[in-house]
């Protein structure tokens, strides 16, 4: 199994995913969640807002919470505590359409990461897709 920094893996998760759910992106523009999801966007991918407040960010409605979310998602992309990290994880695995689980830079739970991997799902940890973009694709 490929570790969470493969570099091919997280290559094929940029290249290949088309609808983001980024968990804990409201509608503070000097949160991180901000930035990147308007990143995912200028880049194609269709992202979709999680946060309590189900806030639409970005021209796009928001959910409360993944299992909110009516339509397929493939990458389930958490900018939460590491904490908090772990639920939302097996949140994600309850989906069976969302074939990637993304932990921001800082967000790091290694039993979550191994729950994802034996589920037969990707997991990508402590990484940044506005970081990985451009140093992978240029």
């Amino acid at each position: 199994m490929k570790a969470a920094s493969d570099e091919d893996t997280i290559r094929r998760v940029l290249t290949e995913s088309r609808v983001w759910a980024v968990v804990g992106l409201g509608d503070n523009p000097t949160r991180p969640a901000y930035s990147v999801a308007r990143f995912l966007q200028s880049k194609g991918k269709r992202i979709v807002p999680v946060h309590p407040s189900a806030a639409t960010v970005h021209g796009e409605q928001g959910y409360a919470s993944l299992a909110d979310i009516p339509f397929e998602v493939d990458v389930a992309d958490v900018f939460r505590r590491s904490a908090d990290a772990g639920e939302i994880a097996d949140q994600a695995l309850a989906r069976p359409d969302i074939t990637t689980v993304w932990f921001q830079l800082g967000v790091v739970d290694p039993d979550a990461a191994e729950r994802v991997r034996g589920a037969g799902r990707t997991m990508v940890m402590d990484r940044c897709p506005a970081i990985e973009w451009p140093r992978l694709l240029g």
